[in-house]
């Protein structure tokens, strides 16, 4: 399979040959499963096509454009991960689902012939291969994170909530909310092992999330889900290293108190002039503009998230629109973007009961 095919949701279109959607849900918290919708080219509304309801919590989606193969977590104590064929109709299901011999994994991501996921129960990332097909195969190499934090409740061990490779594909990050770190680490080509090249310790109890990489590949930026800002960081590709610069407040100076932010997804413009966050508790987007120097993000604008606990954001390939997945209201809501200022306006919304995950295909 080629590598360079596969997608996070950011960019494509489907084997079918039409402009998708693919929603994940809670099926725990009311959801039915993982929603295949069709995208309007035009305006960018969602109508429903099909839905899937074969793997229990299906909390996190990665798509493979390659092979027309979407991946999906089984967010549950036993944790596991199934793949499903995109068709004219939606998912066609390749097989049952296989353990990845973690707990609670949150995300998942391809890198060359594995598959990866963050078990955030557990504190492990596992590594998964894939077969000619793009059908995971058992057993998974596991990496244990080790370490703590200072918050008792939530960072009483470690918490691996997200795994992405790097637009090299050199390097493998996973971010850590428990351990407060990133680390880095090589995928070894004989038995898709990770090695840890180095872990990069951020600042205690901010409980570092998701992160996601400047277009140029050169900055990262990491959010933090215990306090609301952003980490600026210096990624060389070259030496895999991770260079933090400076701490970004994701509310504006004088911002009323009283509700807690739980900031939840980053996701930068493909042309590289904008960010935006997902913040669930304050239920709003924030929009940063990159435009003087992309290590400089700019808060220009908060918006509201148009319903309640906005878990995961996404740009649409053209980056002209954002979809926001509000789980405990349960729609997804997609915001015209503004060309100059990145200012995102609601445009519609599509009924998705416990929403959690966005990509596109």
């Amino acid at each position: 399979m080629n590598g360079a095919g596969r997608t996070d949701g950011t960019e494509g279109t489907s084997r079918s040959g039409g402009h998708r959607a693919y929603i994940g849900s809670f099926t725990s918290g009311g959801g039915r499963g993982v929603l295949t919708a069709t995208v309007d080219p035009v305006t960018g509304a969602l109508t429903p096509l099909a839905v899937t309801g074969t793997l229990p919590d299906p909390s996190y989606l990665a798509l493979d454009r390659s092979s027309g193969v979407l991946y999906a977590v089984s967010e549950s104590d036993e944790g596991a991960v199934g793949a499903f064929r995109t068709t004219a109709g939606g998912l066609a299901a390749l097989g049952p689902a296989v353990p990845v011999a973690g707990s609670g994994p949150t995300h998942i991501a391809l890198a060359g012939s594995r598959l990866l996921t963050a078990n955030y129960t557990s504190g492990s990332v596992s590594s998964l291969p894939l077969d000619a097909e793009g059908t995971p195969r058992g057993p998974a190499t596991v990496l244990a994170h080790t370490g703590a934090g200072p918050d008792a409740a939530r960072q009483e061990g470690p918490h691996a909530h997200q795994v992405v490779p790097d637009p090299t594909g050199r390097w493998v990050l996973s971010v850590d909310l428990g351990t407060d770190s990133v680390r880095v680490c090589a995928l070894d080509p004989a038995d898709g092992a990770l090695r840890v090249r180095a872990e990069v310790a951020l600042r205690a109890g901010t409980g570092p999330r998701h992160l996601a990489f400047h277009p140029s590949g050169a900055v990262v930026y990491v959010l933090h889900e215990l306090e609301p800002q952003l980490t600026v960081c210096r990624w060389n590709a070259n030496a895999g290293l991770l260079e933090p610069l400076r701490e970004v407040p994701l509310a504006p100076e004088g911002a009323p108190d009283g509700v807690r932010a739980y900031p939840s997804a980053v996701v930068a413009a493909p042309d590289g002039r904008f960010l935006w966050v997902a913040v669930r508790g304050t239920d709003t987007l924030a929009t940063f503009s990159l435009t003087a120097d992309p290590t400089l993000p700019r808060l220009t604008d908060t918006t509201s998230s148009g319903g309640s606990w906005p878990r995961d954001l996404a740009v649409d390939p053209s980056g002209r629109r954002l979809y926001a997945a509000n789980e405990r209201s349960g729609e997804v809501v997609w915001f015209d973007v503004d060309p100059e200022s990145g200012r995102p306006r609601r445009s519609g919304a599509l009924p998705v009961p416990a929403a959690t995950c966005v990509v596109f295909g």
